[in-house]
């Protein structure tokens, strides 16, 4: 696993047993190392803020167990076809006007149809115009898909590996670990960002997470985004009976990917609405600087707004904002915002 003196090295030759070694550590060495790395590479103080709007809701093919928007579930999931750009565009200026730095947009696919290109596209320069970051996740694509994205202008894309490749087939059998892999390649072959992580709480062992994350530590870039989402668990899906992940567990996950890669933003995506304010201050120290932001996850629950706020004045956190232009205005830094400001994007 290597010294102290190693830590916070960016390296991708992690093995296995790295991972779960220091999985295994006590707590509260593997905590002070990892808030040690973090350190290194970002502001203690910083989170990320992203909003994410669901424009294309339900009917999907596969059958990931943990997803109510799969056709083979009975959730009572109301599907919703493809947004209109003039929709996604409305829900980006209100945004913007809150100060978000950062607008990602899900569709429930398998994968896109090349027709559904220039739509996305339109999407992606209608966004990107308004001087924020953009971000899609649209399920598989292949080269030339990534290509027309990139070339539209899209920042990041997100696909999740989800878990282990051992663990794999017990949560998807639609689609295969290999071809996760690809799509990644095929994204950053297209000159974009990779957004990727996986979900704990699905039933995996420790051995497992640590196998998600040596995936991802072992890539020949790591991510430069990688949520750590903790099982919401649906009705009417295979795992809404899973037994509850112990909240320090997922502590120790997040601080395992900040070691193992120390420069990428590691995200708490979903299950954030289960998560008590000290599991979320622990997981902030333990190298968490990413959230999703808003009362909805595609179409999960997450914190009310006013609950990030408070939360993020009682620990002393601020969004990290970078400085960006749009065609008509300059957005604000950091050292601008007076106090936290978060965009709902499902408040319309």
């Amino acid at each position: 696993m290597g010294n102290a003196s190693d830590a916070g090295a960016l390296r991708h030759d992690w093995s296995r047993q790295d991972a779960e070694a220091l999985f295994a550590l006590p707590f509260n060495d593997l905590l002070f190392r990892a808030h040690a790395v973090h350190r290194r590479f970002f502001d203690p103080q910083a989170v990320q803020v992203s909003t994410l709007l669901s424009i294309k809701t339900g009917a999907c093919p596969e059958d990931c167990a943990y997803c109510p928007q799969s056709t083979r579930f009975d959730t009572g999931l109301d599907v919703e076809q493809l947004m209109e750009v003039e929709r996604v565009l409305e829900s980006a200026r209100a945004a913007r006007a809150a100060g978000a730095s950062r607008f990602c947009m899900g569709a429930a696919w398998r994968s896109p149809k090349d027709r559904d290109l220039p739509l996305l596209g339109a999407m992606v320069r209608g966004v990107k115009a308004l001087g924020l970051e953009t971000c899609m996740t649209l399920g598989m694509i292949d080269a030339e898909q990534a290509r027309e994205l990139a070339r539209a202008g899209l920042d990041y894309y997100n696909h999740n590996i989800d878990t282990s490749p051992e663990y794999y087939r017990e949560i998807i059998t639609t689609r295969n670990f290999q071809q996760r892999l690809d799509t990644l390649a095929h994204v950053r072959e297209a000159g974009m960002k990779v957004c990727s992580g996986g979900i704990v709480g699905m039933g995996e062992a420790r051995e497992d997470r640590a196998g998600m994350l040596h995936a991802l530590a072992t890539l020949p870039v790591h991510p430069e985004s990688v949520p750590v989402n903790l099982l919401v668990r649906v009705a009417g899906t295979p795992l809404a009976d899973a037994a509850g992940l112990d909240p320090l567990e997922f502590v120790r996950t997040i601080a395992v990917a900040r070691i193992l890669m120390p420069a990428s933003h590691v995200r708490l995506s979903a299950g954030r609405e289960n998560m008590s304010d000290e599991l979320q201050a622990l997981a902030f120290f333990a190298g968490a600087n990413s959230i999703f932001h808003g009362a909805k996850l595609l179409t999960t629950s997450n914190p009310e707004s006013q609950r990030d706020i408070e939360l993020f004045q009682r620990l002393g956190l601020h969004p990290e904002h970078h400085a960006m232009v749009a065609d008509d205005v300059a957005i604000p830094g950091t050292s601008a915002l007076a106090e936290p400001r978060f965009y709902d994007a499902a408040a319309r």
